[in-house]
């Protein structure tokens, strides 16, 4: 058996966000069917009724497995699952999407709520993983974001 090669992409970069791209469509298939059977109220009670019986139906890895049962919900997007999909099993537990993105950043949701009244979080220190994107500490120098394409330039 060939390991599959890991490509890494620009926006890999990005703090605190995994791009559902083809590669994590692929990888997150059988998570994403599985929230998405969520939307029948029969297979909601099934689920509840047993979740880790529920879970057998779905060929997951054991760690999409794990991120599911402890609702794990930025784990479930690193391995693969579509933020619409995961919010699924969200709704199942009752809670609306407010609640889950507060879980997401590791706040309350009323401070969750409040930060987003007052515009969200500050671009700065959240630019990049790598520091690539960050301002310079130079005064009134600030690093230029790398090109996001390769291709020819317009003439215009």
């Amino acid at each position: 058996m060939t390991a599959k090669k890991i490509v890494v992409k620009d926006y890999d970069d990005i703090p605190g966000t995994y791009v559902f791209d083809a590669d994590r469509s692929r990888q997150g298939y059988h998570l994403n069917m599985f929230c998405m059977s969520l939307m029948k109220a029969e297979n909601r009670k099934a689920f509840k009724a047993d979740e880790a019986k529920y879970l057998d139906q779905f060929p997951l890895t054991p760690d999409q497995r794990e991120a599911i049962l402890k609702r794990r919900y930025n784990r479930m997007l690193e391995l693969g699952g579509n933020i619409y999909f995961t919010a699924k099993l969200g709704a199942t537990d009752g809670h609306p999407f407010q609640h889950l993105a507060a879980l997401m950043t590791g706040s309350t949701q009323q401070d969750y709520a409040d930060l987003m009244l007052r515009g969200g979080r500050p671009v700065d220190g959240n630019r990049s993983r790598s520091g690539q994107f960050e301002k310079s500490k130079t005064p009134g120098k600030a690093s230029k974001p790398k090109a996001a394409s390769k291709g020819k330039k317009r003439r215009g």
